[in-house]
């Protein structure tokens, strides 16, 4: 699509032919990896210190905060992306605030301060409304919802407002009602009608983001080995931890993007909230992971002060959470899922047990374990495909 100075906003079309993402869309993009970096480096720090569990509810809360603001964002361009001046200029606004959302992620962790973070979603949701106040005016048949996504948008930002003014001990309780309100907006304004989203387009950009919160990953993976050869040098522990570092987020990218959405998309639209909402959990789990390989790197070398259980766990239960979501999410979609649900679970059970041989195969053994295994269930399916297609389809009566 070519910028042209206004385009009258409507509903694009749900087939719309070789419909991919935009060059604005994949720029947009580009502030999340700042935003993810942010979160999964003050987990890291988390880990490093012993301190995982009690900064995991920060981290969740973040995540949130950042996985909502490009949800936002996506499925709105999806259905209204006009590529036009004032829809570049909005994205632009947006794009601001998802950086002042990151420059607040160390305050948040360090301090409970969610000032920043509140700012930053402010810049973000004037621009959202401004665009869905847009559609409104602009595509009358799609006025009640769009006028729906503009009042419910601007009704729970002003809660997030007052929420930067409770006391620390009712955050995490007034956050979890503030979420259900956000997860519930796009509910109850789809009532009159679905947006025209496309659902090729949908999946390809959830993939997309997959690849930016694998990419976080590799760099914090490529941050802890640095940092530990700069305290310690080489060593056959940091080699060893890393190269599995590296199998592992390979193995989990190609799993993704073993189970194709965009068709079940298209032949379940009523589906695509389960779909969309679950992959908070897709998302947040690979940010995890990342910060887990970086504290792995750094207790290989002995610059941590946790437990090598913790470290491992740190690992173990990010992966299982996304193989755990891989089948989850797939399962409503399509009539038959890519990776077989026995050999998803199998190898859930094989990764959380894993760090329970610790004290027999050290932490380099357990990360390697879960590397292989992850490595397994890509080579297990793989092989499942090559049988089913060999395999000549039973004659009909």
């Amino acid at each position: 699509m070519t910028s042209a100075f206004r385009i009258r906003m409507t509903g694009r079309s749900t087939d719309e032919r070789h419909r991919v993402s935009s060059p604005l869309e994949l720029l947009f993009d580009l502030t999340f990896v700042v935003a993810i970096a942010q979160v999964a480096g003050q987990l890291a720090h988390a880990g490093e210190t012993g301190t995982i569990l009690a900064h995991l509810p920060f981290y969740l809360m973040v995540f949130f905060a950042i996985w909502w603001a490009w949800m936002n964002f996506t499925w709105f361009a999806s259905a209204y992306d006009t590529d036009d001046v004032p829809y570049r200029l909005m994205t632009l606004v947006q794009m601001g605030g998802v950086l002042v959302l990151a420059a607040g992620v160390p305050a948040a962790f360090e301090h409970e301060n969610f000032t920043a973070i509140i700012v930053g979603y402010l810049i973000m949701r004037f621009a959202l409304v401004a665009q869905w106040v847009r559609a409104a005016v602009e595509f009358p048949e799609g006025r009640k919802t769009a006028i729906r996504y503009a009042v419910g948008v601007s009704a729970v930002q002003v809660l997030w407002v007052a929420w930067g003014f409770l006391p620390s001990q009712l955050a995490v309780a007034t956050f979890v009602l503030g979420a259900l309100l956000e997860l519930a907006v796009p509910l109850w304004a789809e009532r009159p009608g679905m947006t025209s989203w496309h659902p090729h387009h949908i999946a390809e950009r959830y993939g997309l983001f997959t690849i930016i919160v694998l990419g976080e990953s590799v760099s914090a993976s490529a941050i802890g080995v640095q940092n530990a050869l700069a305290q310690s040098g080489f060593s056959a522990a940091l080699v060893w931890i890393a190269v599995a570092a590296l199998v592992l987020l390979f193995a989990l990218w190609w799993l993704y993007f073993l189970e194709p959405a965009g068709e079940g998309l298209r032949s379940h639209r009523n589906r695509s909230f389960y779909w969309g909402y679950g992959h908070y959990f897709v998302f947040a789990s690979l940010a995890a992971l990342g910060a887990g390989l970086e504290v792995a790197v750094q207790a290989g070398a002995a610059h941590s002060e946790a437990s090598n259980t913790a470290v491992e766990y740190a690992i173990a239960v990010p992966v299982a959470v996304f193989l755990l979501m891989l089948y989850v999410l797939h399962a409503p979609l399509v009539p038959e899922v890519v990776i077989r649900p026995l050999k998803t679970f199998v190898a859930i059970a094989l990764v959380l047990l894993l760090p329970l041989a610790s004290p027999a195969i050290g932490l380099v053994g357990v990360t390697i374990g879960i590397a292989l295994v992850a490595a397994a269930l890509v080579a297990f399916t793989l092989l499942d495909r090559s049988l089913a297609a060999r395999t000549p389809p039973e004659p009909r009566d």
